[in-house]
């Protein structure tokens, strides 16, 4: 709008100059005519009649002549002179005649002859619309940083026009954008077209901006001419690198290996060339485990596992990018990547156990709590759920609590110190893994001790066997017993039992309290004590003491300290000899006499043997060995001497054998006189012999009550034990010819004999026997039976 009024304002102004100038020349008396025409009319286009626009005579012209003088503009115009009108002689081009774009008037003289006048004509030549507005360059480009700001204007070629008036440039116009517009300047005729910025340039947005500036006139129809405009837009570190997310999330395993592409960092900067190029960067505010674990390729943007990572230390890492340009200054964009550990069932479970009694006390209740511990894993889900169990031979039981995985060892029953002194308990926890994991805990228990068990004998009754004769004051035997539990509860103190019915024998009797040694104050005589009893009580020293007692039964075992008493022929003045009358006519075998002997020792050391020592003639006596029966070996001859002086060795069978000595003195008579002696010797004999039996008497007696004595003990001991270890005495007295006895008991799996000076046929000896004690073999056991 602004170009179009400027455009009329000049047009009047010219107008009204014209007029000006024809009014002055009018008022003068000056002949002046004014013509016009349009440019480029045809060659012979009427101008105007000159002559009588003159006031010329028309009639009359024939006389006068015409001419245009008008130097090298008087061939483009002539006068008919005939007519006198005034035409076009040529091609009229105004823009060549005229510059500018104001009124084009050609001043024209035109001579007259005849009479000779002079005068002037204006042509004005209109213009007419035959040109294009033309810019002198069809293409103009502008380089245009994008940070210029609005307002800015950039000069633009200015597009000529020949026409004039009306005709000539009018306005220009710009294709329609966003960021330019036109400013148009008028300076003198021209007008000057400026680009203006009129919002801010974006590179990355839009590099290259294409305008047409056309230049439009004011004909009509118009004619109009354009102008390319090529904008370049100069880039500038305008623009921050930028992530394609703001926060980026990945989820690996912990065993993932080093190395491991995790991330592919990928920002971009619309900026151009290294306002654009990118470099990555860890942020500096991150903590020093992200550097040992990850790493940044600066160039690339590939995150990499740099170490071993471990969920149990940390289940995510938070990195924090920077993205940075190499503009000036630099530009830095940033994202955050989230980096998720799965776990994997890497960690056993792990057993502490925070509290623990090392020692329990065996009388402990089922349900005594002796450990507490807590199972932990490091993992987490089913890699972190744990089932614990116990493993112990013993009774004890695992039992939760009320907070997870948090348990107690408890017993379930009853402890007993002497059958188990310590356990080994083993927990156990296994966790839900694939494959899952194990660990194992492993403490004691020491079980402490109650005095539950009283001092056990190895049995009952304790059988011990005595040599008589021993030495006063020294230890015979000890008893021992055991207690199964500990310290002062099994220190046993032993002490014998005595009341007032106790035998005197206990009055000789010691023991030692603290080893169970027993002593004897006295010497024992197996002849006249064979066999004692008494009890000892073992007490322990716990609170309370418990105690317990044994009944010890010894036996007195012989010895060889009797010498065989001579009881026939009768002992006088320290010797023993005796008369015995044969009568010459006996046979042989006939029984001469029988030499009778006694030994207080039983057993092998009261078994008799007879031997002769001295004998007249070998020939004729005989003596049996074990009876001490003297007997004829042949009949008496003539040549026999009448008397024969027999001198018998009666010795026992002791390891020291001891002896005694008879002699018998044999008188061979002739029949009559073995008669008549024989009665006066049976009268005197019968005599001697009352003597004799009256001491035998005394003394079988005493062997009786004796044995008697001992068969009540021992059938007394036989009710109070079991049948394996019940004693057996049974009397077998044996007489054939000389005082015998023995007395057979059983003593756990042997049968004893005591036997006297003589045993019956058949009897053996097993070797490994006491003295005068054989060890016959168990009837339960064997067929074969000493007899």
């Amino acid at each position: 709008m602004e170009t179009a009024t400027t455009a009329r304002t000049g047009s009047w102004f010219c107008f009204s100059l014209r007029c000006v100038l024809l009014i002055l020349a009018w008022k003068q008396g000056c002949a002046q005519i004014r013509y016009s025409i349009a440019e480029e009319v045809k060659d012979g286009t009427v101008v105007g009649n000159v002559a009588k626009d003159l006031g010329l005579d028309i009639t009359s012209l024939t006389d006068r002549r015409f001419r245009v003088v008008s130097g090298s503009k008087e061939d483009l115009f002539a006068v008919n002179q005939n007519n006198g009108l005034l035409y076009v002689h040529g091609k009229i081009d105004r823009e060549e005649l005229c510059q500018g774009s104001g009124a084009c008037l050609m001043e024209l003289k035109i001579l007259v002859e005849n009479p000779l006048e002079m005068h002037y004509v204006s042509v004005e030549i209109t213009d007419v619309n035959d040109h294009s507005p033309v810019f002198s360059e069809n293409q103009q480009t502008f380089e245009i940083g994008e940070n210029t700001q609005p307002g800015r204007r950039f000069k633009l070629h200015a597009a000529r026009d020949p026409d004039a008036g009306m005709n000539s440039i009018r306005t220009y116009t710009l294709t329609s954008n966003d960021h330019f517009e036109l400013d148009i300047s008028q300076s003198d005729d021209d007008k000057i077209p400026f680009l203006v910025l009129k919002k801010s340039l974006d590179r990355e947005h839009t590099s290259n901006h294409s305008l047409v500036v056309t230049a439009v006139d004011g004909g009509k129809p118009p004619r109009s001419g354009t102008l390319n405009i090529s904008v370049i837009v100069l880039d500038i570190n305008d623009n921050r690198p930028r992530f394609l997310q703001d926060s980026y999330q990945v989820s690996i395993k912990e065993n993932i290996p080093p190395g491991t592409v995790i991330l592919l960092m990928n920002a971009t900067d619309p900026d151009d060339g290294e306002n654009g190029e990118i470099g990555y960067n860890f942020a500096k505010t991150l903590r020093k485990n992200i550097y040992e674990h990850f790493d940044l390729d600066k160039l690339s943007g590939k995150i990499t596992v740099k170490g071993l990572l471990d969920y149990e230390d940390s289940d995510i890492y938070k990195l924090d990018i920077e993205a940075s340009d190499r503009g000036t200054p630099p530009l830095t964009g940033e994202c955050s990547v989230i980096i998720k550990l799965i776990d994997v069932n890497d960690n056993p479970p792990e057993i502490e156990i925070t509290s623990k009694s090392n020692i329990v006390s065996e009388d402990s209740k089922p349900g005594t709590v002796i450990s507490l511990l807590s199972v932990t894993d490091k993992d987490s889900g089913p890699n972190g759920k744990i089932f614990t169990s116990i493993e112990a031979n013993g009774p004890f039981e695992l039992k939760p609590s009320y907070k997870e995985n948090i348990y107690s060892v408890v017993t379930k029953g009853h402890l007993d110190r002497e059958e188990v002194s310590q356990y080994e308990i083993t927990v156990k926890a296994t966790d839900c893994g694939e494959p899952p994991l194990s660990s194992f805990k492993t403490f004691s228990i020491q079980i402490s001790d109650v005095n539950d068990n009283s001092p056990q004998f190895p049995q009952n009754p304790l059988q011990f066997y005595l040599l008589e004769n021993n030495v006063a004051g020294m230890a015979l035997f000890s008893v021992s017993a055991k207690d199964k539990d500990a310290n002062e509860n099994a220190e046993i103190s032993y002490h014998i039992a005595r009341d007032r019915d106790s035998n005197n024998m206990l009055s000789f009797l010691n023991i030692n309290s603290e080893n169970g040694q027993i002593t004897a104050l006295k010497s024992f005589d197996f002849e006249t004590v064979k066999t004692f009893q008494f009890q000892v009580v073992a007490s322990d020293s716990g609170s309370p003491s418990l105690s317990s007692n044994v009944t010890v039964n010894v036996f007195i075992l012989d010895q060889n300290d009797n010498a065989p008493v001579i009881l026939y022929p009768v002992s006088s003045n320290g010797s023993a000899e005796g008369v015995e009358e044969v009568p010459r006519n006996v046979n042989a075998g006939h029984l001469v006499t029988k030499v009778r002997a006694y030994d207080a020792d039983i057993g092998y050391n009261g078994w008799l043997l007879f031997s002769l020592q001295e004998v007249t003639d070998h020939s004729l006596f005989g003596l049996d060995r074990y009876t001490g029966q003297i007997r004829t070996l042949r009949s008496f001859t003539e040549t026999d001497e009448a008397e024969h002086k027999l001198l018998i060795l009666v010795k026992d069978n002791g390891n020291v054998s001891l002896s005694a000595t008879a002699t018998v003195i044999v008188k061979v008579v002739e029949p009559k006189e073995a008669f008549a002696a024989s009665d006066v010797k049976s009268s005197a004999k019968d005599d001697e012999e009352t003597d004799v039996t009256f001491y035998l008497m005394i003394t079988l007696g005493s062997v009786s009550v004796l044995f008697l004595i001992s068969i009540i003990v021992l059938i007394a001991m036989q009710c109070s034990k079991s049948t394996e270890y019940t004693s057996k005495y049974l009397q077998e007295a044996n007489y054939d010819g000389t005082l015998c006895h023995s007395i057979q008991y059983r003593s756990g799996d042997k049968r004893y004999m005591l036997v006297g000076p003589r045993m019956s046929v058949g009897s053996t000896i097993v070797p490994g026997s006491h003295a005068n004690t054989l060890v016959l073999p168990d009837r339960r056991n064997t067929s074969d039976e000493v007899r």
